[in-house]
């Protein structure tokens, strides 16, 4: 078996738990910072998986681009990082 194909298993199942945990988190808390962190890991679930497809030949990430920037590869780098800093500067700015 090619090893990127194990490395995609490994990422996918623990990436689903990852995933699960976030929506259990989210259903038990309604704190705005929580919410953009759990948000930031499902994002980056979706990444995975589209990155999968893409390896897979399924889905092109090619097809769109913005000034000559391929658009899924970029939102799939830059949402979760937004949702994790966001989600950090509301715990911060929260007085305790």
């Amino acid at each position: 078996m090619n090893h990127e194909i194990v490395l995609f298993i490994i990422k996918l199942i623990l990436g689903g738990i990852a995933a699960f945990m976030a929506i259990f988190v989210m259903s038990k808390t309604r704190d705005a910072s929580w919410m953009f962190l759990v948000a930031g890991f499902l994002f980056s679930y979706a990444a995975l998986v589209i990155e999968l497809m893409e390896e897979l030949g399924i889905f092109d990430v090619n097809a769109v681009t913005i000034f000559g920037f391929p658009l899924i590869p970029l939102l799939c780098a830059i949402i979760p990082s937004v949702l994790f800093i966001t989600a950090f500067i509301i715990k911060l700015s929260k007085k305790q």
